[in-house]
């Protein structure tokens, strides 16, 4: 029988609670042991999903526990590489909210660091362990719609009200495009198995020195690509993959369950031919059960840091481009 894996939880976000605590109750193998929090009330909305959860009043005491294994850190995004380097200082593996880093050579430097200790050190960038994805890159791969000719995506959401929240702050390394456009990014990135090789056009709307809507056009493997994220519109998320026989739509591509049902519909024509849906799958606990996997077993990890700086280094492009 595999060991538990046992989980600490750097800081008490809104997300964690909501999202990966709960999906670490479900997950095979895995085990919510502790959070590091010195907010009392905070702590009590976590005790109260699981009463035996350990409280430590800070982060260094969660990674000095012999006990915990792993570490989940969803602190604010100027504070993660920090953090990640620390946990991995203290022989824990790490699963770290995208994203990872500011900038793509600090994903260079934790490479560096995680061979040198052994550990598995990734990105929460779920999406890779979600089976919808699976299915659609299985569907480009087998021609199933043709040569893929261009590549739409969108995603949105409208958090104006929220003027405190870390993602409308410039000093917390916030912005759409951290938050929201590692997404839109990297599902072409990952449907492709490619990089990008140009961006054309890009086209930035500033608050506050926060990027709170964005155009992006490029091409990845000879495959046009066209982005949109926003803080700014309303609820909104697809990505189409259009091939010269067929067009793959994602309903509810990266937050599904949340957003919309998973769905992966194939159309031809005027016609949808195929039409799979995921009604179930959980891609936090996904996420939980295959990190597990790698750590216990040696399975190779589906987004490993390669994959995250990919990511990082098509942010830093685009960023050098809006100057």
């Amino acid at each position: 029988m595999t060991k538990p894996l046992r989980w600490g939880i750097l800081g008490a976000a809104k997300f964690a609670r909501e999202h990966m605590a709960p999906a670490m109750m479900l997950a095979k193998n895995t085990e919510l042991a502790a959070l590091a929090t010195s907010s009392a009330d905070k702590a009590a909305a976590f005790t109260s999903l699981h009463p035996s959860l350990q409280i430590h009043s800070d982060y260094d005491a969660l990674l000095n526990d012999p006990a915990i294994g792993a570490v989940y850190i969803p602190l604010p995004n100027h504070l993660h590489v920090e953090w990640v380097k620390r946990a991995v200082k203290a022989g824990k593996h790490v699963l770290c909210e995208k994203p990872i880093a500011m900038q793509a050579d600090e994903i260079d430097e934790l490479i560096t660091l995680r061979d040198r200790a052994g550990v598995l050190v990734a990105e929460a960038y779920m999406i890779v362990h979600h089976p919808q994805w699976h299915y659609a890159k299985e569907l480009v791969d087998a021609g199933e719609i043709g040569t893929v000719q261009q590549i739409d995506t969108v995603f949105s959401y409208n958090n104006a009200a929220d003027t405190g929240n870390i993602r409308n702050r410039a000093e917390t390394g916030g912005g759409g495009l951290r938050d929201i456009g590692v997404y839109t990014l990297g599902c072409a990135r990952y449907v492709m198995g490619a990089e990008f090789d140009a961006f054309h056009h890009v086209d930035l709307r500033l608050e506050n020195d926060v990027d709170v809507w964005a155009s992006v056009t490029g091409r990845i493997a000879d495959v046009r690509y066209q982005g949109v994220t926003s803080m700014r519109m309303a609820l909104r998320q697809s990505v189409n993959i259009q091939g010269d026989l067929g067009v793959i739509t994602l309903s509810a591509p990266f937050n599904p369950g949340v957003y919309s049902q998973a769905e992966v519909h194939v159309s031809k024509g005027d016609m949808t031919v195929k039409t799979k849906r995921f009604p179930t799958a959980n891609h936090y606990v996904h996420q939980l059960e295959n990190f597990q996997n790698s750590v216990t077993q040696g399975v190779a990890y589906p987004c490993p840091l390669e994959f995250s700086r990919g990511t990082q280094s098509a942010l830093d492009r685009i960023f050098e481009m809006a100057k």
